[in-house]
């Protein structure tokens, strides 16, 4: 286990560096003046070009990388372009609110998605297993938008139980009606996917001999489903939920406008629109990290559950 551990860690060292040569070389090839977009069109091109000398975006590429890298690993990526204070103080703000919202909707979801992808896979073929898979399926293929439009006509406008939008503030049960539309709305796109991976590995997991010998022991029905068939069937889940943290934390652009909710997603969107390169530099690299931590974690934890993970990685 501690050779398992040890290379993932150098894996995800590697896949770092490689992120922040990513995330630094798409922002240095955005198209369009940073001077420009900051001092505006009927700015003149001499101050442009003073602005951009200043900024040091006309640099050599190699030169404006290291001195980059540099201060991101100290958690320090410069101030903003556009309101001239440091970067962090507004990434750490909307990751805040970013994680807030994903672990409401994990919270939400895994549970659901583990328990209806189980109750399908016990009912394989009947009308029960059905209907949970083709209600997963049409909610993941429908838009956000438009179940965020239902919620909202739904339960803010209809019935007025909650707010229609808004960044949590105040209380916690303040907070977590802010929270809960959006929320429900993530919920509802990720429950397809979640269930059918907990519905394919619950089906494995019951097809194992394992479990049929188990149930030749005289196991009771109840021992074997959580010691054997769930315990394997959490394995895909799991790699599912670390495949869409870097959603959760960073691509919800439509449900954050749609609920005016102020994330990480909001914050790339403007800094791209508005040239904020330290701001958007900031903002993806940190998304990014996070996603591979959250990778690294789902790995070990897959391990730690299934010991032929890690020794067929020792082999």
């Amino acid at each position: 286990m501690a050779r398992y551990v040890l290379r993932r860690f150098g894996l995800a060292v590697i896949t770092l560096f490689i992120l922040s040569i990513v995330v630094f070389t798409v922002s240095a090839v955005l198209p369009g003046s940073v001077g420009r977009a900051i001092l505006g069109p009927f700015a003149d091109k001499r101050s442009v070009d003073q602005l951009n000398n200043e900024l040091g975006v006309n640099g050599p590429l190699l030169n404006r990388y290291f001195r980059w890298a540099s201060h991101a690993i100290r958690g320090d990526f410069g101030n903003s372009y556009k309101y001239k204070s440091p970067v962090m103080d507004f990434v750490s703000k909307s990751l805040t609110s970013s994680l807030k919202l994903a672990l409401l909707t994990l919270v939400i979801v895994v549970p659901l998605g583990v328990i209806g992808g189980t109750i399908a896979a016990l009912r394989q073929g009947k009308a029960l297993d059905r209907i949970i898979t083709i209600t997963g399926l049409s909610l993941a293929v429908t838009p956000e938008f438009v179940i965020g439009i239902v919620m909202i006509l739904l339960f803010a406008v209809k019935l007025g139980w909650l707010p229609s939008g808004g960044t949590p503030k105040g209380a916690i049960l303040d907070q977590l009606k802010v929270m809960l539309l959006p929320a429900l709305t993530l919920t509802a796109i990720l429950f397809g996917y979640l269930s059918r991976m907990a519905r394919a590995g619950a089906i494995e997991a019951l097809n194992s001999d394992y479990t049929r010998t188990a149930t030749l022991k005289g196991l009771p029905r109840h021992v074997v489903l959580r010691r054997h068939v769930m315990r394997n069937s959490l394995l895909p889940t799991i790699a599912v939920i670390a495949s869409q943290m870097s959603y959760l934390l960073g691509g919800l652009l439509v449900t954050e406008t749609l609920f005016n909710y102020r994330g990480l997603g909001l914050l790339v969107a403007d800094a791209a629109r508005g040239k904020d390169i330290p701001m958007l530099m900031g903002a993806v690299f940190i998304v990014g990290a996070l996603a591979m931590m959250m990778s690294l974690l789902a790995d070990l934890l897959i391990a730690w559950l299934n010991p032929r993970v890690r020794l067929g990685a020792k082999q």
